[in-house]
């Protein structure tokens, strides 16, 4: 065995393509100089179908986590309210930050592994008739439970009923399903850098529409590094950012905007869709029930809840024996779940490979040899779409 052959299959981060890891090596460009500013330019412009925007995308030097916060600290002041649909980890991270700045959270909680309905989110609204909302947040894309939310049906929602913003965690999904910031009647957008993005760690990008900047203009709260309006006046008067960036990542981005231009952008999509399908009909030849309903399944992210096997077992046998990483669950769900993740620099043949490392670890652990079965089903899924 190669220990050093290692395939990463956790829902960040996620595997680099060599060219953009070639591309982060280049020789270091000074910060202020006129070849970056070209550099910001391009990928700030090329970002902008990817999240569904006619304007310029902000990259930080920061976390998903930092993201998270400037969406909070810039749109809503302490004593404020603002509604938080909590459908997971990530979304009960949102309304921590969110009351940690003493902003007053409504929370919808939505059972775990499940999507949040607009009519679940009307309902809620309904009963806050009179409470002045600001904002209302909502996760894309839940990386604790796989879910993906529908998240322009919400938008329309709260616009339908409500004066308030609409602001959205799209950390784990951004760069592989398709968004429309105006359609979707979204104000504000943040996603990181290590998911489907294709890069490590270290950015953050946020992108508005014109009441969301609006909104960030005229909010009150005190911020700092985070202060989106230092990010907007540095790139609009010198093409530059008002802090010093992480220069070699910003030109890793470059070169996954160039290779999501090459494969086209629809056709992103709908790789993702297949990796999902592929991944889904396998773990279900397997007899693993999946924690998630077809409908409100992620493109990017699967969890499974074995009830035969311990999940954690699962996860140590694929790391030790096959050098496969996968993720555990968090919070509620640790202990109960692992989750496969399935996006940026992934192909079917990846979810071929994790799919016969799981045949063989149930065999492992006792289980009916279906050795070749969830292969088998996920080729059959990828077939349909040579």
């Amino acid at each position: 065995m190669f220990l050093d052959q290692t395939y990463l299959f956790t829902p960040g981060p996620t595997p680099i393509p060599n060219r953009v890891n070639a591309a982060m090596a280049q020789p270091m460009i000074g910060h202020r100089s006129p070849d970056f500013s070209e550099l910001i330019e391009d990928v700030a412009t090329r970002l902008k179908p990817i999240f569904g925007t006619k304007h310029p995308v902000y990259a930080l030097t920061s976390s998903g986590t930092s993201a998270l916060e400037a969406a909070v600290v810039n749109t809503v002041a302490e004593g404020e309210h603002a509604v938080v649909i909590v459908a997971g980890s990530f979304g009960d991270r949102l309304a921590t930050i969110a009351e940690n700045y003493g902003v007053n959270v409504h929370r919808l909680n939505i059972e775990w592994g499940k999507s949040c309905s607009p009519d679940e989110l009307e309902d809620f609204l309904k009963n806050l008739s009179g409470i002045p909302v600001k904002a209302v947040f909502a996760t894309f894309n839940e990386t604790s439970t796989g879910v993906l939310n529908p998240v322009g049906a919400l938008g329309e929602t709260v616009k339908r009923l409500t004066d308030a913003l609409f602001i959205v965690d799209g950390v784990s999904c951004i760069g592989g399903v398709p968004v429309d910031m105006e359609a979707d009647h979204i104000d504000l957008l943040v996603t990181s850098s290590q998911k489907a993005l294709m890069l490590p760690p270290g950015l953050a990008f946020v992108a508005f529409s014109d009441d969301g900047l609006k909104a960030i203009k005229s909010c009150p709260a005190k911020r700092f590094y985070l202060d989106l309006n230092r990010y907007v006046k540095a790139y609009n008067e010198q093409k530059s950012t008002p802090f010093t960036p992480a220069v070699s990542l910003i030109a890793g981005a470059r070169e996954v905007c160039a290779m999501i231009e090459e494969e086209g952008w629809e056709n992103v999509i709908s790789r993702h869709n297949l990796l999902k399908d592929m991944i889904r009909a396998g773990i279900r030849e397997l007899g693993l029930p999946l924690l998630t309903s077809d409908k409100d399944a992620s493109p990017t992210v699967t969890a499974v809840q074995p009830d035969s096997v311990a999940a954690p077992d699962i996860q140590k046998a694929l790391k030790a024996d096959f050098s496969i990483t996968i993720a555990g669950g968090q919070k509620k769900l640790k202990g109960k779940i692992f989750r496969i993740g399935h996006m940026g620099y992934c192909t079917p043949f990846d979810v071929l490979k994790v799919l016969s490392a799981l045949e063989l670890t149930l065999v492992k652990f006792g289980q009916e040899p279906r050795l070749g079965t969830a292969v088998r089903k996920a080729e059959e899924v990828w077939i349909q779409h040579v």
